[in-house]
C-alpha cells in the first residue's frame, strides 16, 4: 500500500532540498514512511531528522559573522615589567584566575607538560625563566621579540609568533601563579 503523504505532488521539499518523485531519496522516504506504519520508533527518528533539518531558510537569511568587530578591537600592550614580587605560599585565587585564562587563551598552543604543541610546553618554565621575563612575554610579545635573544630563539624553534592575547597585568600575574603551581610550588 502506497503512502498518501507524497501523493499527487510532482516534487517535494525535504530539509530544504527539492526532491522529484523519481529520485532515489524520494523512494527511500516513501519506503521509510511505509515501514513506520509498523514501527513507531522509526517514525520518531524520521521526525527528529526532519526537525533537525528545519530552519534552513532562517539560517540562509542570517548575516555572516562580521570580522570587522574583531579587527577594530584595540590591542593592549603593557609597559615593561621590571620587578615581580612572588608570594609563598601561592595565592590560590590567582592560581584559579590563571588556570581560567590558560583554559581560555593559552591551552590551544601550550601544554602543561614539556610537550611542544604550537608553542613550548610549560613544564619547568618558572625554573628556566625569571618571573619578569614570563610576565613580559605574556603582556609585551612585540617588545620581547624585538629585544630579547631568548624570545627570538623560541620564535625560530616554534616558527609561529605568539599572538597578543590582550592579557591585563593582573591576569598575567595569575598565569604566572598558575605556572608556578604547575611546576610544584606550594
Amino acid at each position: 500500500m502506497q503512502s498518501v503523504i507524497f501523493k499527487d505532488l510532482p516534487e517535494k521539499y525535504i530539509c530544504g532540498i527539492k526532491i522529484k518523485e523519481n529520485n532515489i531519496f524520494y523512494s527511500l522516504i516513501i519506503k521509510t514512511v511505509n515501514a513506520m506504519k509498523q514501527k513507531p520508533l522509526l517514525l520518531w527518528l524520521l521526525a527528529l531528522l526532519l526537525w533537525n533539518c528545519g530552519g534552513a531558510e532562517k539560517r540562509a537569511e542570517s548575516p555572516e559573522t562580521d570580522d570587522s568587530v574583531l579587527l577594530k578591537q584595540e590591542e593592549i600592550h603593557g609597559t615593561e615589567v621590571k620587578k615581580v614580587d612572588l608570594s609563598t605560599p601561592l595565592n590560590q585565587a590567582m592560581v584559579k584566575t590563571g588556570q581560567e585564562i590558560y583554559d581560555m587563551k593559552c591551552s590551544a598552543c601550550h601544554r602543561l607538560n614539556s610537550e611542544r604543541l604550537v608553542g613550548p610546553g610549560w613544564e619547568g618554565v618558572t625554573s628556566k625563566r625569571t618571573p619578569e621575563w614570563i610576565i613580559n612575554m605574556i603582556t609585551n610579545v612585540d617588545m620581547m621579540l624585538e629585544t630579547d635573544p631568548e624570545a627570538q630563539k623560541m620564535l625560530e624553534e616554534c616558527l609561529v609568533r605568539m599572538p597578543n592575547q590582550n592579557v591585563e597585568p593582573d591576569q598575567a600575574r595569575g598565569i604566572l601563579e598558575f605556572m608556578r603551581n604547575n611546576d610544584g610550588v606550594k
